[in-house]
């Protein structure tokens, strides 16, 4: 391959959030999505960008590149979709869509021949089922030797579920649940049925559940049925997506997916809410016993996987890690302690189908000889990153814009003074665009290319939504807070560098960050630590020394688009909406 050491690149393509990886002798080097380069949310395809991303960072060409793995096989459960589509439970519809769908894919070769046109690849290619992908995206760059494994979502594979026991590098896949039943499919249907169409709009009823209550348990429960074996089904007379098709995989475009729920579902709960339909307080309920029947179901299989693996070892495991999509559900994983006997919980940045890719190469690599990734994944700083003499550059190349907007710039201040300056501008009530180092890996803007508010002020949420976000007021706003401080904020007192986990914030302070407090006094929280990001942590302690909150409110840095990646992508952001400050490395750009 041109090189002594072992270069793997791990795709997650056609899904949602396609992405790519390089990992080169066990460590990470790149991880991006699709997403960022293309500027189309949740794009799906062959993530060609992604990979020459890859390369450039790890300074090497395709030739180079031992192994190309794939979070996909599709030659997974084949007997198991023969006997489904002999079954008669599929529309012949549903049958020539997949098969036309596989006919009509190129192979990575021809993919890569497209969009390399220059260069040669002679390595292998691996097909690493989904699942498998997942499991190892969790495990392998968790902090433990020995762990339960869960990866909940869609489909992938024809599975929707599986679990499984990772001890000394190994996994032990021990369980799928196989089409048509999935939590992901409950929860995709569902928030359709509430009047949210688009893909990853789940998030939403996880926003507005708070709001309700579970007055429809009982309906849920005849939704999904739970298994004594710690599995569960679907009651498939209210979904269609095993019926007709509904699309799961697609190819340079945005995701779209039809209606899963049949509309008998309208029959036990009532008319589906249309798009843009007031919200009434019976959505809500629904909301929230959605996100109820949820919480169960999971810690129902958590609960299962938790005595199968004690009987196992002869030991408690006290260690959980999370993947998939459904591993994006913030407010259960903050719950798993409290309902599971886990008591260490791990969920990378990239939990759902982007972060398969990781998985993927960990797999690939191994079958190579390799073993698993020589760390722990601490920080989601992986992607594009510009120097403070690119960003001075740009700046001065774009002077009469600034000028324009009647802008002040104050270029290249040492780390004390930007984040005295940021810091008092915060607490004066300014939004800030704040651009710094690597772009992170998976949804969430966690310090480097985040939007930061004044946690404090009770109408910061409408501001935010007012200048810049122009979202549904119910969303809540997450709080990135000192790592030292989060036990006397916060009903829990453990690291969340990735905000993939919601925690109660203690009464007391509830009235001190309005901003950052949802309706029901929880918190989506980020733990910084000044390890994991100097600058950021710079920023928000000298935030907690003027205020006493050692926090700043964090949403991602856009509007209604992917989160920017490069400093242009930031300046054409702050010009368009109305934020006060934009901060470019060590560069202030503010409005007069």
């Amino acid at each position: 391959m041109g090189t002594n050491t072992l270069n793997i690149i791990g795709l997650n393509a056609f899904h949602g959030d396609a992405s790519a990886c390089l990992i080169v002798d066990g460590s990470m080097v790149a991880a991006v999505e699709e997403e960022r380069f293309r500027r189309i949310k949740h794009w799906a395809g062959f993530p060609s960008e992604s990979i020459k991303y890859c390369l450039a960072a790890g300074g090497i060409e395709l030739k180079d590149v031992d192994a190309i793995a794939i979070n996909s096989d599709a030659k997974s459960a084949r007997g198991k979709k023969i006997k489904y589509a002999l079954s008669g439970q599929a529309s012949l519809a549903l049958i020539r869509e997949k098969l036309r769908v596989r006919e009509k894919r190129k192979s990575i070769e021809d993919y890569l021949r497209e969009s390399f046109p220059n260069e040669t690849f002679s390595g292998a290619v691996d097909y690493v089922e989904h699942h498998l992908a997942h499991l190892a995206s969790a495990y392998s760059v968790s902090p433990y030797e020995q762990a339960s494994i869960v990866s909940v979502d869609g489909f992938g594979d024809f599975a929707s579920t599986s679990w499984g026991l990772g001890v000394n590098d190994e996994i032990d896949l021990q369980k799928r649940i196989y089409f048509p039943h999935s939590l992901g499919v409950f929860y995709q249907g569902l928030t359709q049925y509430l009047g949210f169409p688009y893909y990853g709009d789940e998030y939403k009823i996880m926003g507005l559940a708070p709001y309700g209550t579970a007055k429809y348990r009982d309906q849920m429960d005849e939704i999904v049925i739970h298994k004594s074996n710690g599995a569960f089904e679907l009651n498939l007379s209210y979904f269609q997506h095993h019926r007709k098709p509904i699309g799961y995989e697609w190819d340079n475009e945005a995701p779209m997916v039809s209606q899963m729920y049949h509309d008998c579902l309208c029959d036990l709960l009532g008319p589906a809410r249309q798009p843009g339909e007031p919200l009434k307080q019976h959505h809500k309920d629904i909301a929230r016993s959605v996100q109820d029947c949820y919480e169960r179901t999971f810690f129902h299989i958590l609960n299962h996987l938790h005595r199968s693996h004690t009987e196992q070892t002869g030991t408690s495991i006290e260690n959980l890690t999370i993947a998939g999509g459904c591993g994006m559900n913030s407010v259960a994983n903050g719950k798993v302690h409290l309902n599971t006997p886990y008591k260490n919980i791990y969920v990378q940045s990239a939990a759902g189908d982007a972060g398969g890719a990781i998985g993927a190469a960990v797999v690939a690599g191994q079958r190579l000889g390799g073993k698993r990734p020589k760390f722990s994944m601490t920080h989601s700083y992986w992607g594009p990153s510009f120097s403070d003499e690119e960003l001075a550059t740009l700046i001065s190349q774009r002077s009469g814009d600034f000028q324009s907007a009647d802008c002040q710039i104050e270029l290249e201040l040492d780390l004390d003074s930007l984040v005295d300056k940021v810091s008092a501008l915060i607490a004066d009530g300014k939004v800030i665009g704040w651009f710094q180092g690597a772009m992170e890996w998976g949804p969430r803007a966690l310090g480097n290319r985040s939007i930061l508010g004044d946690p404090r002020r009770s109408n910061m949420k409408d501001i935010l939504n007012l200048k810049i976000k122009r979202r549904e007021s119910f969303r809540p706003f997450a709080p990135s807070v000192l790592r030292e401080e989060v036990g006397n904020w916060f009903e829990s007192d453990g690291d969340v560098p990735f905000m993939m986990k919601v925690f109660q914030i203690r009464e007391a302070q509830r009235e001190k960050i309005p901003a950052v407090t949802h309706v029901d006094g929880s918190g989506r929280l980020q733990t910084v630590t000044e390890e994991g990001n100097l600058r950021y942590y710079a920023l928000i302690k000298s935030f907690f020394s003027k205020t006493g909150v050692p926090m700043l409110l964090n949403t991602s840095f856009n509007e209604n688009e992917p989160v920017v990646c490069t400093p242009d992508q930031a300046i054409d952001c702050f010009l368009r909406t109305n934020m006060d400050v934009l901060v470019l490395g060590s560069h202030v750009i503010q409005r007069c």
